[in-house]
């Protein structure tokens, strides 16, 4: 019996390495600078082990409207997953989406929320205001694993199993025709932190540009 006992204890201890490898991702744009809400999507190949993880239960998510800007800019949800749209605005909102990921309209007077929307299919969700033009965020609906880097550019993926990863980045702001970045990491194993680094080339934030017209509206 206690042959057993010590058996299980070395098959759980030796379960640990297959935890431990990380990838720190940090994107730049052409100046240097660090970029926030960046996607950063981690893909991986079949030679990575399976992580053995339980799916995560469903979780609602916010995005509200203050200052007639969407807030998150971007955020990143799971198949299944729900989203609130809040109004903290004096003004009405008319938010909606023509996605194929998701179509949907709400119309929201100030200090209200939509009901709870799920967000059934995977794809990328953009979102706007019909009444405030430059108003708008994006939805990435992922089964992978995904990030969206802070201000300080920087995302970290940690219990990686050993394996070839396919690292994809995307921003909101990158220039039409542009091939999305892309990069192939390997991850040995325990104790082993891979970096990978991203230089984008953005166009200017678009929010900037209030729709003057129906500020009163």
């Amino acid at each position: 019996m206690r042959w057993r006992l010590v058996l299980a204890w070395l098959l759980v201890g030796s379960a640990g390495p297959v935890w431990a490898g990380q990838l720190v991702v940090r994107v730049s744009d052409t100046g240097g600078h660090a970029v926030g809400d960046a996607i950063v999507t981690l893909v991986p190949a079949a030679s990575a082990a399976s992580t053995g993880a339980p799916v995560p239960a469903p979780q609602t998510h916010y995005v509200d409207q203050r200052d007639e800007t969407f807030i998150p800019y971007v955020q990143v949800v799971r198949p299944g997953d729900k989203v609130v749209f809040r109004n903290s605005d004096g003004t009405r909102h008319h938010v909606y989406s023509f996605s194929p990921a998701k179509a949907f309209e709400f119309m929201l007077k100030p200090g209200t929320s939509s009901p709870p929307l799920v967000l059934d299919n995977p794809g990328l969700i953009a979102v706007g205001c019909n009444i405030h033009d430059h108003m708008i965020a994006y939805l990435l609906v992922s089964p992978e694993q995904a990030q969206v880097t802070p201000p300080q550019g920087q995302v970290v993926f940690a219990h990686l199993p050993p394996g070839r990863y396919t690292v994809k980045v995307w921003h909101p702001q990158l220039r039409p025709g542009e091939t999305q970045p892309n990069a192939v990491e390997t991850v040995a194993g325990e104790g082993d932190t891979q970096q990978a680094a991203f230089t984008l080339s953005l166009m200017p934030d678009p929010r900037g540009f209030a729709d003057r017209e129906h500020l009163d509206y």
